[in-house]
Order: structure tokens, then C-alpha cells, then sequence
């Protein structure tokens, strides 16, 4: 069911950033967004590197090679999903309307989904992960 709930979570984000897309409330000529935009894609790709050669799956599918905590991993737990949620965001801040904002909760809602569905799976694959996630943050530091 945890597998099942992380492709749902996968599938919610690129949906609800694909309607995004669509109504054009993602990018903006705004000094603000674009800095918050570049910040959002050098954390992605930060953490993206920092996971080395795993591929990512779908289905939230904990690989071999041990718990990654160094890189952005050392200070919060879901890098890739918080700098979409955040590219997001900024998109939908610069183009504020009831539908971008339903989208945009529609990505956080569907990336916590798969946060939640993939530490289970993590913790169980790696024991280590209790105590991992005792001194990171989920997504913002000090924040949750």
C-alpha cells in the first residue's frame, strides 16, 4: 500500500505542476521569483548529485548503498520534494488566483504523501533512519 501511495504522490505532483503549467503561473519575470526559482533548482540538483547514481522510482524503493545524510541530506530529509514545492510556489505567488493556489496545495499535499509512504519504507530498509531523522528537518529547517 506504501508503494501504491507514493506513485500516487509522484503522479499528484506532476499533475498539479502540470496545471500549473497550463494556466501559466509558474514563471515570472520578478527578480523575486527567479532567485527563489534558481535557489529551488540548485537544491534539486544539489541533492540530486548528492544521491549519486540511485535512480529514483516511482514507487518510493529504498536502493542499496546506505542512508544518504551528507550534502543537503544533513540538514533536511527531502530535499528534491521541498525545492519543488518551493519552485512551485514562487510560480504561484507571482500569479496568485484561487486555482494556482488549489494546484499548489495540490503539490504539497501529494509531495507529503510521498514523504510520508517513503519514511516508512526508508525505516524499514534502514534502522539507522529513526535516529536520522531525529536531528533533520522533513522539509524546512526549524519549520517541519
Amino acid at each position: 500500500m506504501l508503494k501504491v501511495v507514493s506513485v500516487l504522490g509522484v503522479i499528484g505532483m506532476a499533475a498539479g505542476f502540470l496545471g500549473l503549467l497550463h494556466i501559466q503561473a509558474v514563471f515570472s519575470p520578478s527578480v523575486l521569483v527567479v532567485a527563489s526559482q534558481a535557489t529551488a533548482l540548485a537544491l534539486f540538483l544539489w541533492a540530486r548529485f548528492t544521491f549519486g547514481r540511485r535512480s529514483f522510482h516511482a514507487a518510493a524503493n529504498p536502493t542499496e548503498g546506505g542512508l544518504v545524510t551528507r550534502g543537503p541530506y544533513r540538514y533536511i530529509r527531502h530535499p528534491i520534494y521541498t525545492s519543488i514545492c518551493v519552485f512551485a510556489w514562487a510560480g504561484i505567488v507571482a500569479h496568485w488566483s484561487s486555482e494556482a493556489c488549489l494546484l499548489g496545495v495540490w503539490v504539497v499535499v501529494s509531495a507529503l504523501a510521498r514523504i510520508f509512504a517513503e519514511e516508512k519504507l526508508v525505516s524499514l530498509r534502514y534502522p539507522d533512519y529513526a535516529d536520522y531523522s531525529e536531528k533533520t528537518w522533513r522539509m524546512i529547517p526549524y519549520v517541519f
